[in-house]
């Protein structure tokens, strides 16, 4: 019995090496314990995005774009993709091709949902990036169609400067605002400074802030503001950041304000900002509301103008101040005479002739107690050399004709001094290009700095007339609401700018106006002050100069 009760409790007792079941089961645990820390180790991951500032960017974005939207918690986000380009023959084959291409047919007949999608991947938001052909580097950025957040900025402001090619950053309809664009302006400097082109089309801001963009500061050359609904207002920044009475943008070369709802008095403003502007070369103001008001404004900047009250007395001031400057600068007084007395004879004296005469009489008595025979000698002939050069005109005369910019080629930039070659030997011809980019580069540099007030100017009746702007190359006035009083406007100063000797270089300094567009406003193009215009223009269009140059070589293949 008793041994049928250890059977009998033997049996229930026997599952207890069931421990073994229950050990199993704890093994079944352990394994999920197990497995569990393989899923959870995105936590550990998850510590990334608090600090995406750890990540070190490698100059590919489209690693570091990816990597670093996966820091800041984005779980989809746009791909950064090549920038789609289409076949190159494509259009031939359509159109040329009497016989279908099988292929072709192939494509248009299935219509699968690979297909359907394949189309609509142009509307995905992607990063588009154009790349260099040799080493693949980014040099453009395009981005259209969907929302650019404070947060993709700050993710860009990472990315972004490592790319040491890049050249433009193109955004179309991205939904910036004054806010937003006031972060991307912020993140400019940080990029390369190849970085020269920025595109910012149908981006509307309520405060109409695109005038930040060229900032004193700004290296921005080539700006296209494009179908941003800007009007008068917006104008007129735009138009005080071109240019003032005491600052003026020295970077930006070509502006586009096409198919915005500038006016006449935006219009005005622009002119404005032409008065004193000497880097602009491109303008368009295609697609506008400028009627013969606006255009007679522009078109009076392109011919001499009459100076306001308020920059001649600036003009003055920048003259003497230039004075002062040449004087401070001269021999007499950094060799030979002691500046203290100098500085505070050239503030009692003023800017006249007769006094700086006096003043170099001075100092030549006072030089001949120091001094030994040679030395007086040398500073009588040094006196007499200022006496001949610069003692008899008055220093407005002399900065005047320092500062001329058209002959800047002649007074400024020769090209012996500046080949102080150190090597000898036949190569000449390595020399004189090397002669011909410093001649460009140094005419190039002084006609930025030279302030337009130091032009020289013509005085008629009391008043005086500063030369019109002869560095604007590129004027589009297309689609406007110009009629004949406007155009007339336009012949005069096209008969003005036609005057200007046509320059055998580059280097020769401003050219004037070389191609005007005024198609599609309120006159007909039968106008005989319109053919007059495409008369007088055609000559200096270098785009008709260069068609017949192709026929030609396509007439007579080498």
């Amino acid at each position: 019995m008793s041994g049928e009760a250890s059977a009998t409790g033997a049996s229930p007792r026997a599952p207890r090496p069931g421990t073994q079941k229950s050990g199993s089961v704890t093994k079944k645990g352990d394994r999920a314990a197990k497995e569990k820390p393989a899923t959870v180790l995105p936590p550990v991951g998850e510590e990334e995005p608090k600090n995406p500032e750890e990540y070190q960017c490698t100059g590919a974005l489209e690693i570091d774009f990816a990597e670093l939207c996966a820091r800041w918690g984005y779980t989809d986000f746009p791909k950064v993709v090549t920038r789609p380009r289409p076949h190159p023959n494509f259009v031939l084959s359509s159109s040329l091709s009497e016989k279908p291409n099988p292929d072709d047919q192939r494509l248009s007949g299935s219509c699968s949902l690979n297909s359907l999608e394949s189309k609509y991947v142009f509307f995905r938001p992607t990063v588009q990036v154009e790349l260099e052909p040799e080493d693949k580097s980014v040099k453009e950025i395009y981005i259209r169609g969907w929302k650019v957040e404070e947060r993709i900025l700050g993710i860009f402001s990472k990315c972004l400067p490592p790319l040491s090619q890049l050249q433009a950053i193109n955004l179309w309809k991205v939904g910036l605002t004054d806010k937003t664009l006031t972060t991307f302006i912020a993140l400019l400097p940080l990029c390369s400074s190849t970085l020269r082109k920025v595109s910012l089309e149908a981006n509307p801001l309520p405060e109409q802030s695109y005038h930040k963009l060229m900032a004193l500061d700004s290296t921005i050359t080539h700006l296209s503001l494009r179908n941003n609904n800007i009007d008068d207002y917006g104008a007129q920044l735009l138009g005080q950041a071109l240019s003032t009475l005491h600052s003026c943008n020295r970077t930006l070369v070509s502006l586009n304000l096409g198919f915005n709802h500038i006016g006449d008095e935006g219009a005005g403003y622009i002119a404005d900002g032409l008065r004193l502007n000497r880097s602009l070369l491109w303008l368009s103001l295609a697609h506008n509301r400028i009627q013969d008001k606006g255009a007679l404004k522009l078109a009076e900047v392109l011919r001499p103008f009459e100076l306001t009250h308020t920059e001649v007395v600036e003009r003055r001031r920048l003259l003497l101040e230039k004075g002062t400057q040449e004087r401070m600068r001269s021999p007499s007084s950094t060799r030979y005479g002691d500046p203290r007395t100098e500085r505070e004879k050239s503030q009692m004296m003023g800017a006249s002739s007769i006094a700086l005469v006096d003043k170099t009489d001075k100092m030549q008595t006072v030089k001949t107690p120091k001094g030994l025979g040679k030395k007086k000698e040398k500073s009588g002939e040094v006196v007499k050399k200022e006496e001949k050069s610069g003692s008899g005109q008055s220093p407005i005369q002399g900065s005047l004709k320092k500062e001329d910019p058209t002959k800047a080629g002649k007074g400024k930039v020769t090209i012996p001094e500046q080949k102080p070659s150190k090597g000898k030997g036949p190569k000449s011809g390595s020399k004189e290009k090397r002669s011909i980019l410093l001649e460009s580069e140094l005419i190039a540099e002084a006609t930025e700095m030279v302030n337009p007030l130091l032009e020289p100017v013509e005085h008629r009746d009391g008043k005086v007339f500063l030369p019109g702007n002869k560095v604007l190359l590129h004027l589009n006035l297309l689609r406007n609401r110009i009629t004949e009083v406007g155009l007339e406007g336009f012949l005069i100063a096209v008969q003005y700018q036609v005057q200007f000797p046509k320059a055998k270089s580059a280097s020769k300094g401003p050219v004037g106006l070389l191609w005007l567009s005024l198609e599609k406003n309120c006159f007909s193009l039968q106008c005989p002050m319109y053919t007059m215009i495409q008369e007088l223009m055609l000559p200096r269009d270098p785009v008709s100069k260069a068609k017949p140059r192709e026929e030609e070589a396509m007439a007579f293949p080498t």
